[in-house]
C-alpha cells in the first residue's frame, strides 16, 4: 500500500512563490495527489496488484478494460510525483543538449507551448528521450508515457488544478512561467543518465 508520505515534496511549499502559490502547492500535492493514492490502495487491496510496486501497476493495468480505474490512479500518482520532482526555482537555462535538439532554447519553448496548446481539457505535456531522441507530446486524462515504454524526462500537469487558484483560465500563461522559471532542469538532466 501507499501513502503520501512515500511522495514527498523535493522542495518547500514556499520555495516556487511568486510562480506558484502555497496554496496551490498544498491542494495539488495535500488534496489531489493524496486522493489518487487513497483510491489506488482501496482499488489494488486483494488484486493481483497489491504486491507491485507503482510502475508495475501502471504495465500491467495499462490497456486492461477491467482494470481502468486502477491506471488511472496509479498513472495520476506517477504523472505527479514526475510533476512535482520536475519543479525548481533558480535553473532557468535550458541545457545545451536540448535546446540544441531543438535548434535553440526558443525553439524548444515554442514547440512545447504549441503542443500544451493543443491539449483540449486535461493531460500533460511530456518530453522523453529514448534512442537519443528527443520528444515532445501530449497525453489525455492519466495517460503516461511509461505505459507506452517512452522514457519521460520532463512533464508538465496540465489539469485545472494545476494552476487554476494562480492564473484562473490563463492557461497559457501557466505554460508560459512553468517554461521560464519552474523547470528543474537538474531533474531533467538526471533523467538522461538513468
Amino acid at each position: 500500500m501507499f501513502n503520501l508520505n512515500d511522495f514527498p515534496l523535493p522542495f518547500r511549499e514556499s520555495d516556487l512563490v511568486p510562480y506558484m502559490s502555497i496554496d496551490t502547492v498544498r491542494l495539488h500535492h495535500g488534496k489531489h495527489l493524496a486522493t489518487y493514492i487513497a483510491n489506488l490502495n482501496k482499488l489494488i487491496a486483494g488484486t493481483r496488484y497489491a504486491d507491485m510496486d507503482l510502475r508495475e501497476i501502471i504495465v500491467n493495468s495499462a490497456g486492461d478494460d477491467v482494470a481502468q480505474k486502477i491506471f488511472n490512479n496509479a498513472a495520476q500518482v506517477f504523472n505527479h510525483e514526475f510533476f512535482f520532482n520536475c519543479l525548481g526555482r533558480g535553473n532557468t537555462a535550458i541545457p545545451d543538449i536540448i535546446s540544441d535538439a531543438f535548434g535553440g532554447a526558443s525553439e524548444f519553448k515554442e514547440k512545447f507551448k504549441s503542443v500544451a496548446g493543443e491539449v483540449f481539457g486535461s493531460g500533460w505535456v511530456w518530453m522523453t528521450y529514448d534512442n537519443d531522441k528527443f520528444e515532445i507530446f501530449a497525453t489525455k486524462n492519466a495517460d503516461t508515457p511509461i505505459a507506452h515504454g517512452k522514457t519521460p524526462i520532463l512533464t508538465l500537469d496540465l489539469w485545472e488544478h494545476a494552476y487554476y487558484l494562480d492564473f484562473q483560465n490563463r492557461r497559457s500563461d501557466f505554460v508560459d512561467t512553468f517554461l521560464d522559471y519552474l523547470i528543474d532542469w537538474k531533474f531533467v538532466i538526471d533523467n538522461l543518465n538513468m
